[in-house]
């Protein structure tokens, strides 16, 4: 089995580079990562510039862009005579719960993948802490996925708690919930008196009950929540008809 890792923190993250450790295992790995962390870059493409691409050392590729072009890199250039069997896109360092896939780069990389016809797999760290966990989980849903594959159409988003693998009550298929809206915006001055403004702390939790990633995290479960690209609100189209042809 061949598997292409990708990431959102960059191509030395600590993430990464544990999971290529405990995968090696079970597949030939391939890494092609951002050079620098590029959290949040979401499904951005660079089009204006050309990518710079850097060999790091066997195997494993430093790439000046976002997690997207990577990806986007590696399938239709790298290895597009011998494509991967599944694209994995992590550790990341921190959770990417409920409203957290619409930007996070992580899930992004796995969608690009997805997009282009590979079956693949987001996993994040909900902290800093316990990657081992992290990746071990991960090589169980590959394991699992070689066995029994993961339906068509679907990627997976899979988060797991900052716990030792001991400690983890359980694995839950669950759905995204929701944030409210992030906290106000942060506004400083720089060394030369300048107004800078950072991005508040993501919002407290508006939808975590049961049944959602949010509610499996706190009990100290995995989260594994099917995720689609077709944004359509099928269930709207017949209304939206009537609308536009009253």
């Amino acid at each position: 089995m061949k598997i292409l890792l990708s990431n959102d923190d960059g191509v030395n993250a600590q993430g990464i580079n544990t999971l290529a450790e405990v995968l090696s295992d079970i597949a030939e790995i391939v890494i092609v990562a951002p050079d620098r962390n590029r959290s949040g870059a979401s499904n951005s493409l660079t089009l204006e510039t050309p990518l710079r691409v850097t060999q790091v050392r066997p195997n494993v590729y430093s790439v000046q862009g976002t997690p997207t072009d990577c990806v986007h890199f590696a399938l239709n250039e790298l290895m597009k005579n011998e494509m991967p069997d599944l694209v994995v896109s992590g550790i990341n360092h921190g959770a990417n719960l409920g409203d957290d896939v619409l930007y996070s780069g992580t899930v992004a990389a796995a969608m690009e993948g997805h997009f282009l016809g590979v079956q693949s797999i987001a996993i994040s760290l909900v902290g800093k802490t316990h990657f081992d966990t992290a990746a071990q989980i991960a090589k169980d849903v590959i394991l699992q996925h070689v066995k029994s594959p993961i339906p068509a159409h679907h990627l997976i988003s899979v988060n797991v708690p900052d716990l030792a693998l001991e400690q983890l009550a359980g694995t839950r298929v669950t759905r995204l919930g929701a944030r409210h809206h992030a906290e106000d915006m942060i506004k400083q001055l720089d060394p030369r008196g300048q107004e800078v403004y950072w991005l508040g702390p993501p919002g407290k939790e508006a939808d975590a009950g049961d049944g959602t990633d949010f509610y499996a995290i706190e009990k100290g479960e995995v989260s594994i929540t099917p995720l689609r690209v077709d944004l359509t609100a099928h269930e709207a189209l017949q209304q939206m008809r009537d609308w536009v042809n009253p």
